[in-house]
């Protein structure tokens, strides 16, 4: 997640009223490892950080180094180029299917996440990070 999250940050998880149907695009989650990532696995890690960038019923597609949710290009500072590999092309675009979220990572040239496993299933996310409070081994406070 550089250069949102860096190794060694300390996240605070909203986990207690959360309900994955109430996220929104660019929020950032915590989920369970997929079943289907069989490529990008660490051992010892079981849970992921990603951002969201497609809900249930929203198109998703890549086109150059932009990725296109419902016909608009997703932007933010938070993005990384190059995109790496392709989501789908503009003519086959991919459809969240119900329950399930797109997530990707902002490093996206060096990101495991949706591209490789697909969408994850809503009942696998954990929480939402809502704050950065240490960074580079001392406080800091970034709300997300």
């Amino acid at each position: 997640m550089f250069p949102t999250l860096q190794v060694g940050d300390r996240i605070l998880v909203q986990k207690l009223f959360f309900n994955w149907h109430d996220l929104r695009d660019g929020e950032i989650v915590v989920f369970a490892r997929p079943a289907a990532d069989t490529m990008c696995v660490v051992p010892g890690e079981n849970v992921l950080v990603k951002r969201v960038v497609g809900l249930p019923g929203q198109r998703i597609y890549s086109s150059g180094n932009g990725v296109f949710v419902n016909g608009r290009e997703l932007s933010g500072p938070y993005v990384v180029p190059p995109l790496g590999p392709s989501i789908a092309t503009k003519g086959d675009a991919f459809t969240v299917p119900a329950g399930d979220v797109y997530v990707l990572g902002d490093n996206r040239a060096n990101s495991c996440d949706s591209r490789y496993w697909g969408p994850i299933k809503g009942s696998s996310i954990i929480g939402k990070v809502d704050l950065v409070w240490w960074r580079d081994g001392r406080p800091e406070f970034h709300w997300l």
